[in-house]
């Protein structure tokens, strides 16, 4: 049988396609730009002929209607691998749960332990050899199709191809249906805005960058901010080996900045597992034969990013703690994002011959309610505050106020080294907090 005629032999409707779930089942949405949109609509009408019908997703970019449809619950639990801001408002009422993960482990946890009864996601459409472009989300894809029993992809036109890579596509014989969807418009994040204290921030971490770098962003301000610097900066020949391709490495890249000529691996090419941002960053993404589209578990393998020499990675965090302990993922007990990726480029960041491990952060944030000001440097994290990156792995700290390297260091250097870029306004009580803790000696200086 041809491709077309094994095409159209497996080509449904989304109502028939979603027929296939039966209550007590786990379905797979996958991650991103992945998410299924007319799957999702078809499964969601069939709420009350099914009962206890687990789904998992990550990085929601756009409502979800199973949950949307079911505010009580009665008929889909929603599970979520990284709390997008739509989903985070989903846990604060009780309707997405998040599952613990550090990113590179995600495909093993499929392949090892999870069970998938039907994996249904977006992709974009057929090639000549039979072949469905993963397109903007390679992540765990192929590790999910694998385990599940029954694949249903949903095709969107809009997706565009990524010319290379590993485990970037799947076969129409691995495939059990596949649904001609609605192919609407891709879900967009626009870049958050810059502030001064950021670019302060920036400045810093710029000045430790040297030309031939390998280069990793995480998301948000900070990030973005690096990489606006970059791109006017006299740096050259950059590489890139990142889990999320952002608008930022596009940036650099059509600055001339990022040529990823002098990586050690992965030569010529710039490395990520799924994208997410402008419109214009997946136009640029389509068929683009400088990208290498990676399943994360290579992608975020601290020892295969570590053969790139002066590997630089830069992330956020919400809090830090005079033991070196952060917090990027929680306020407290809430759930805001996900471990993500963090600790694999901190570790891997570290590991790389003349590579450096960049947490950034504004030393302060206002409460808006209140317009109070907190240090979000405290003596020690908040009750059921989760540890992203636990002491033992903790590199370069950066706020507006300067760098403390952690590295190798004691309790009380840390907490030295960690009070010397606080807020002066907060000083002398951290200071107060480490001596309660036995981590300050009367030696210690500030600044």
């Amino acid at each position: 049988m041809g491709l077309m005629e094994q095409y159209r032999a497996k080509l449904v409707s989304a109502g028939q396609a979603v027929s296939v779930v039966k209550s007590g089942d786990w379905v797979d949405y996958n991650f991103g730009l992945a998410q299924p949109v007319t799957l999702d609509k078809a499964l969601a009408a069939r709420k009350d002929g099914l009962q206890d019908v687990k789904v998992r997703g990550g990085l929601a970019l756009q409502p979800l209607h199973i949950v949307e449809a079911d505010p009580k619950r009665e008929h889909f639990c929603y599970n979520s691998w990284h709390l997008s801001g739509y989903e985070r408002k989903l846990s604060d009422q009780g309707l997405c749960h998040y599952i613990p993960m550090i990113y590179r482990n995600m495909p093993l946890f499929y392949r090892k332990s999870l069970e998938v009864d039907v994996a249904m996601f977006t992709v974009a459409p057929m090639d000549a050899q039979g072949n469905f472009s993963f397109s903007l989300t390679n992540s765990a894809s192929k590790a999910i199709a694998e385990k599940a029993k029954i694949v249903i992809l949903e095709i969107n036109e809009r997706l565009p191809v990524v010319a290379g890579g590993r485990e970037n596509c799947i076969h129409i014989s691995e495939v059990d249906f596949i649904v001609e969807g609605d192919s609407p418009e891709l879900p967009v994040i626009t870049p958050a805005a810059v502030s001064d204290v950021d670019k302060k921030i920036a400045a810093i971490i710029l000045a430790n960058i040297q030309d031939g770098a390998t280069i990793q962003l995480g998301v948000g301000a900070l990030p973005n901010a690096v990489g606006t610097m970059i791109a006017e900066s006299d740096l050259k020949n950059l590489g890139m080996h990142t889990e999320m391709l952002v608008d930022a490495f596009m940036t650099m890249a059509k600055a001339g900045k990022i040529t990823n000529s002098v990586k050690n691996i992965d030569t010529g090419k710039g490395v990520f597992s799924f994208c997410a941002g402008s419109r214009e960053l997946y136009e640029w993404v389509r068929d683009n034969p400088n990208l290498a589209s990676m399943p994360i578990d290579y992608a975020n393998d601290p020892h295969t990013m570590a053969q790139n020499d002066n590997l630089v990675t830069i992330n956020n965090c919400i809090e830090v703690d005079l033991f070196g302990q952060v917090t990027s993922e929680t306020s407290g007990s809430r759930q805001i994002s996900g471990t993500g990726g963090q600790l694999d480029f901190l570790t891997g960041g570290y590991l790389s011959r003349g590579g450096k491990s960049f947490i950034c952060f504004t030393s302060t944030f206002t409460d808006k309610r209140t317009g109070q000001m907190y240090s979000r440097i405290q003596p020690h994290l908040p009750e059921c505050a989760v540890v992203t990156n636990p002491r033992t792995q903790a590199h370069y700290l950066v706020t507006e106020w300067g760098i403390a390297d952690l590295a190798g260091r004691s309790t009380w250097e840390r907490a030295e080294r960690i009070i010397s870029i606080a807020h002066p306004a907060f000083c002398e009580d951290l200071i107060k907090g480490a001596e309660k803790l036995g981590i300050w000696r009367q030696s210690n200086k500030r600044g």
